[in-house]
């Protein structure tokens, strides 16, 4: 890596076509190709030969897998510091991480919570993050342990990528475990949106891990502990993905079915269904007190109070519209309005359409040269289990179908299931013959010279070329620099030693950068982020806070203009309150303007 590091400056040196070798961008691209090709061709054979041997050693093979994508991102930290959160998902995450870090669900409301109102969180009747407590509780480890949220993101992708080598060892041979976890550690970290947003889909990939590496291992020994891992592989996907989970269980349920036909394998499955019911009893139990603590019953999710309150997030395809019982900032009423807007949409498109438009999203999961491969898998189809493989993905891919919206954290409990079939793909191609030995290993060098090129790419960042290059990237979710300019306004206000309470204003029609998110505890927190009201009501939560500066925030200036209260320009206020629609009235026909998702 280092070696590529000089390599990238080396080019950029050189202007195109006018430098001593003749070369232009094109061939320099070609170029750093052949040397990662050719290297990985030199040492195929004393990789693989020292890869079989260390991969049956599995304390080894976990811990540096679970080292591997850490370190990695950590090696960019020069060009790519540690993510922040920026969007309005990533900020509740934290808020709901804060929270548990307190060993809370909730906190009371705030006596003055209209100026905290904002999005993808409740004020009423308990102040608290609409999502899931499995992503939560990830971010809250991190918290504590080592004071930073995004730790706890890093920890369970290690985690996620331990999980697919444990799994696979279920499903196949050591070595193939290896390199499937070794892939995972490349695809889903270092330069992955996983491993790069609070979103989360480590968590869930973590679950899905657990609850697919302990069926066959279960089927083939009956051991209870396989039973008590693929329950609480269960309860921890119900954390994160609730919905996603009923997948799950009918997955879990199809895999026995074939084995219940038998008399003598009833009682077996009885008790194994009784261990894993009990396992995944204590996730259930703190989804119901996270029930009660937000919303004040059980059987109600704060996903569920959130729509009902503010019409976010949307309904499925098969729902109506739903109606907003808050009353709306202006923010939150165009989220309802956009996210209104693709439901409507998606409803429009048809079940069948909507499914074909996503097919390309599970781009994610491979890596181009892996395409070659994954047709092989279609001549496993003829055992069972390869069919229940297959009969889960499309199972997930169905019912995920019915969500406005997609992406690839809503399947992340099949991610090792994608590997799995990506690994019984290779095999097939091996078992070809010699031929088919080489073909593999040409798909297994073109997916190591992908991650080293586009890392490289990365790593080098900052130059010219890298910069030019990015563009090309199918990620683009690590972050550089500063865009929204947030960094430097936290910089500004901590380099003064005092307490701040920041009023932000902002113009018409500002979109969905959101800036009024506060720590779980709003009162001890050194900034205050709060909605600019007009001077009236903005000097009652001056009153409230006598002790702190004040300060008005401008974000929709370019770069952001942070200003003392007293000495900022006088504009008139647009942050007012709206009232739900009418939904009796008749829809005015949406603008022209459509948004692919709220974040």
């Amino acid at each position: 890596m280092v070696l590529m590091f000089y390599l990238f400056h080396l080019f950029r040196s050189f202007l195109p076509l006018h430098n001593p070798i003749g070369f232009g961008a094109a061939d320099f691209i070609e170029l750093a190709l052949a040397i990662v090709l050719a290297g990985l061709a030199l040492s195929s054979r004393i990789f693989i030969d020292y890869a079989g041997r260390f991969a049956k050693r599995a304390g080894w093979c976990m811990l540096a897998l679970f080292i591997l994508p850490i370190a990695l991102r950590f090696a960019m930290v020069r060009v790519h510091p540690i993510p922040t959160p920026l969007g309005i998902d990533d900020f509740s995450y934290v808020l709901l991480g804060d929270l548990l870090a307190h060993f809370r669900f909730s906190n009371p409301t705030h006596p003055m919570h209209q100026f905290f109102e904002t999005l993808f969180v409740l004020q009423q009747p308990r102040y608290a993050s609409i999502y899931p407590l499995g992503q939560g509780i990830a971010i809250a480890i991190g918290q504590t342990i080592f004071g930073n949220p995004w730790a706890g993101v890093a920890l369970s992708t290690g985690a996620f990528c331990v999980g697919c080598y444990w799994m696979l060892r279920g499903w196949s041979s050591p070595g193939w475990a290896l390199l499937a976890g070794v892939y995972a550690a490349l695809q889903f970290g270092a330069l992955s949106q996983w491993m790069n947003s609070f979103w989360g889909g480590a968590v869930p990939a973590t679950a899905g891990c657990l609850v697919y590496g302990a069926l066959p291992r279960l089927h083939e020994t009956g051991r209870r502990r396989y039973a008590i891992l693929l329950g609480a592989g269960i309860g921890l996907h119900a954390l994160s993905r609730p919905y996603e989970t009923i997948f799950v269980v009918l997955s879990v349920i199809l895999f026995f079915a074939p084995a219940l036909r038998k008399r003598v394998e009833i009682m077996p499955a009885v008790r194994a269904a009784a261990w894993i019911s009990i396992s995944a009893l204590p996730a259930l139990g703190l989804i119901l007190l996270q029930n009660h603590s937000v919303t004040g019953n059980w059987t109600t999710l704060p996903y569920m109070l959130s729509r009902s309150e503010y019409g976010v997030p949307c309904t499925f395809t098969w729902q109506t519209d739903p109606t907003p019982h808050h009353e709306l900032i202006p923010q939150q009423k165009l989220a309802f309005e956009t996210q209104t807007a693709k439901h409507d949409d998606a409803a429009a498109m048809g079940y069948f359409r909507r499914f074909v438009a996503r097919l390309p999203d599970y781009r994610f999961f491979f890596v181009a040269p892996l395409y070659l491969a994954l047709p092989f898998f279609l001549l496993k189809l003829r055992d069972f289990r390869y069919l229940w493989v297959a009969g889960t993905i499309l199972l997930f891919a169905l019912g995920t179908n019915f969500y406005p919206y997609f992406f690839s954290h809503y399947v992340a409990g099949i991610a090792c299931l994608f590997l799995l079939v990506t690994v019984v793909s290779l095999e097939t191609v091996v078992s070809v013959g010699m031929l088919g030995t080489g073909a593999a290993r040409v798909v297994i060098f073109l997916c190591a010279a992908h991650f080293i090129f586009w890392y490289g790419l990365h790593f080098a960042g900052g130059e010219d070329f890298a910069n030019t290059m990015w563009q090309f990237d199918d990620g683009g979710v690590i972050n550089t620099g500063d865009p929204q300019g947030r960094h430097a306004i936290h910089d500004q206000l901590s380099s003064i030693a005092q307490k701040h309470l920041v009023f932000v204003r902002y113009r018409a029609g500002h979109a969905f950068e959101e800036w009024v998110y506060n720590a779980a505890d709003i009162d001890s927190s050194r900034i205050v982020w709060a909605r600019d009201l007009g001077s009236a009501e903005n000097q009652k939560l001056q009153q409230y806070y006598p002790d702190r500066s004040v300060w008005l925030l401008q974000p929709d200036v370019r770069p952001p203009l942070l200003t003392p209260y007293a000495q900022a320009p006088v504009h008139s206020v647009t942050d007012t309150v709206i009232t739900p629609p009418d939904k009796t009235a008749p829809k005015k026909p949406p603008g022209p303007l459509r948004f692919e998702e709220v974040h």
